[in-house]
């Protein structure tokens, strides 16, 4: 057994993947637009990520945009049949490295298409949908037209399963009632605990929940708090919020991201550290 499947595996609908998953997204350049600094170093932490053992990679074709499905085709391609490839549609970038709204049926089948080319995939293990209402936050509106295009390219054998991002709790609901939905990737961590409720609700319904940002956005208070219990546990910060992740909830799933090798090594050695039950107690009180 690796180091990266002592945090378990979770079945994401027929696919296996490990809870401790990679995130490409720091692969590209600044603000997620243009080429890395260092596309050796880049190429090299995703060849890192999966000799560790890591069967699920998180991307997008709008990450660059198409530098990281590029970057993931030339260092992994062909790609083991162990590996899940997540990516995400609904948005397309501006020349100005803007984020724009792109979920008309004709730009979310493009979008599955380039993800397709650029990842040299027949089909796509699994496709979120990033909901941009709001950018920032999840917005309530509503998602049939979109989502039920998506599911049209299921039935074609483009896309394996579906999943949605930036979603709020009635978007989770509509989705399911138009799809089976495998994921749901929000922003969640120790400091924003808002989805609390809708983690336990699909962690009864065996569905995966995806946190991003998983140290982002802490107050000194907050960020004090973290780091006395890292230095009691000989920890880093980033390696105790994402050890109290994995123990939060089963279906918790973590793609952290990095560009250097020696830090997804940090990262993955998060999966061997329990924290005891009265640190758990002082860290649940962070995000209340």
């Amino acid at each position: 057994m690796t180091e990266v499947t002592q945090a378990g595996i979770f079945q994401l609908g027929d696919l296996s993947v490990t809870r401790m998953g990679y995130g490409a997204m720091q692969l590209a350049g600044p603000h997620v637009f243009g080429p890395p600094k260092d596309r050796a170093a880049a190429l090299a932490v995703l060849r890192a990520a999966v000799e560790s053992g890591i069967t699920h990679i998180d991307t997008s074709d709008f990450y660059g945009p198409h530098v990281t499905n590029q970057l993931i085709r030339e260092a992994l391609h062909p790609y083991s049949d162990a590996l899940t490839i997540v990516t995400k549609v609904g948005a397309h970038r501006g020349s100005d490295a803007s984020w724009n709204v792109a979920a008309s049926a004709a730009e979310l089948e493009s979008a599955v298409h380039d993800n397709l080319r650029n990842l040299d995939l027949d089909v796509l293990d699994v496709v979120n949908f990033r909901v941009m209402f709001n950018a920032a936050a999840p917005t309530e509106g509503d998602i049939e037209e979109p989502l039920t295009a998506l599911a049209e390219l299921q039935t074609k054998g483009l896309i394996r399963h579906i999943g949605l991002s930036n979603v709020t709790e009635r978007q989770v609901a509509q989705g399911r009632t138009i799809t089976d939905i495998v994921c749901v990737q929000n922003m969640y961590n120790l400091a924003h605990r808002h989805d609390d409720e809708l983690i336990n609700r699909l962690a009864k319904e065996g569905i995966a929940y995806v946190p991003f940002f998983p140290l982002g956005g802490f107050s000194p208070l907050q960020a004090d708090a973290l780091s006395y219990v890292a230095e009691q546990c000989e920890a880093t910060p980033m390696q105790v919020a994402l050890a109290w992740l994995l123990q939060r909830a089963p279906n918790i799933l973590l793609i952290p991201g990095t560009s250097s090798v020696a830090h997804l090594q940090q990262n993955i050695k998060s999966v061997n550290l329990q924290l005891p039950a009265d640190f758990l107690s002082s860290l649940d009180n962070i995000g209340i």
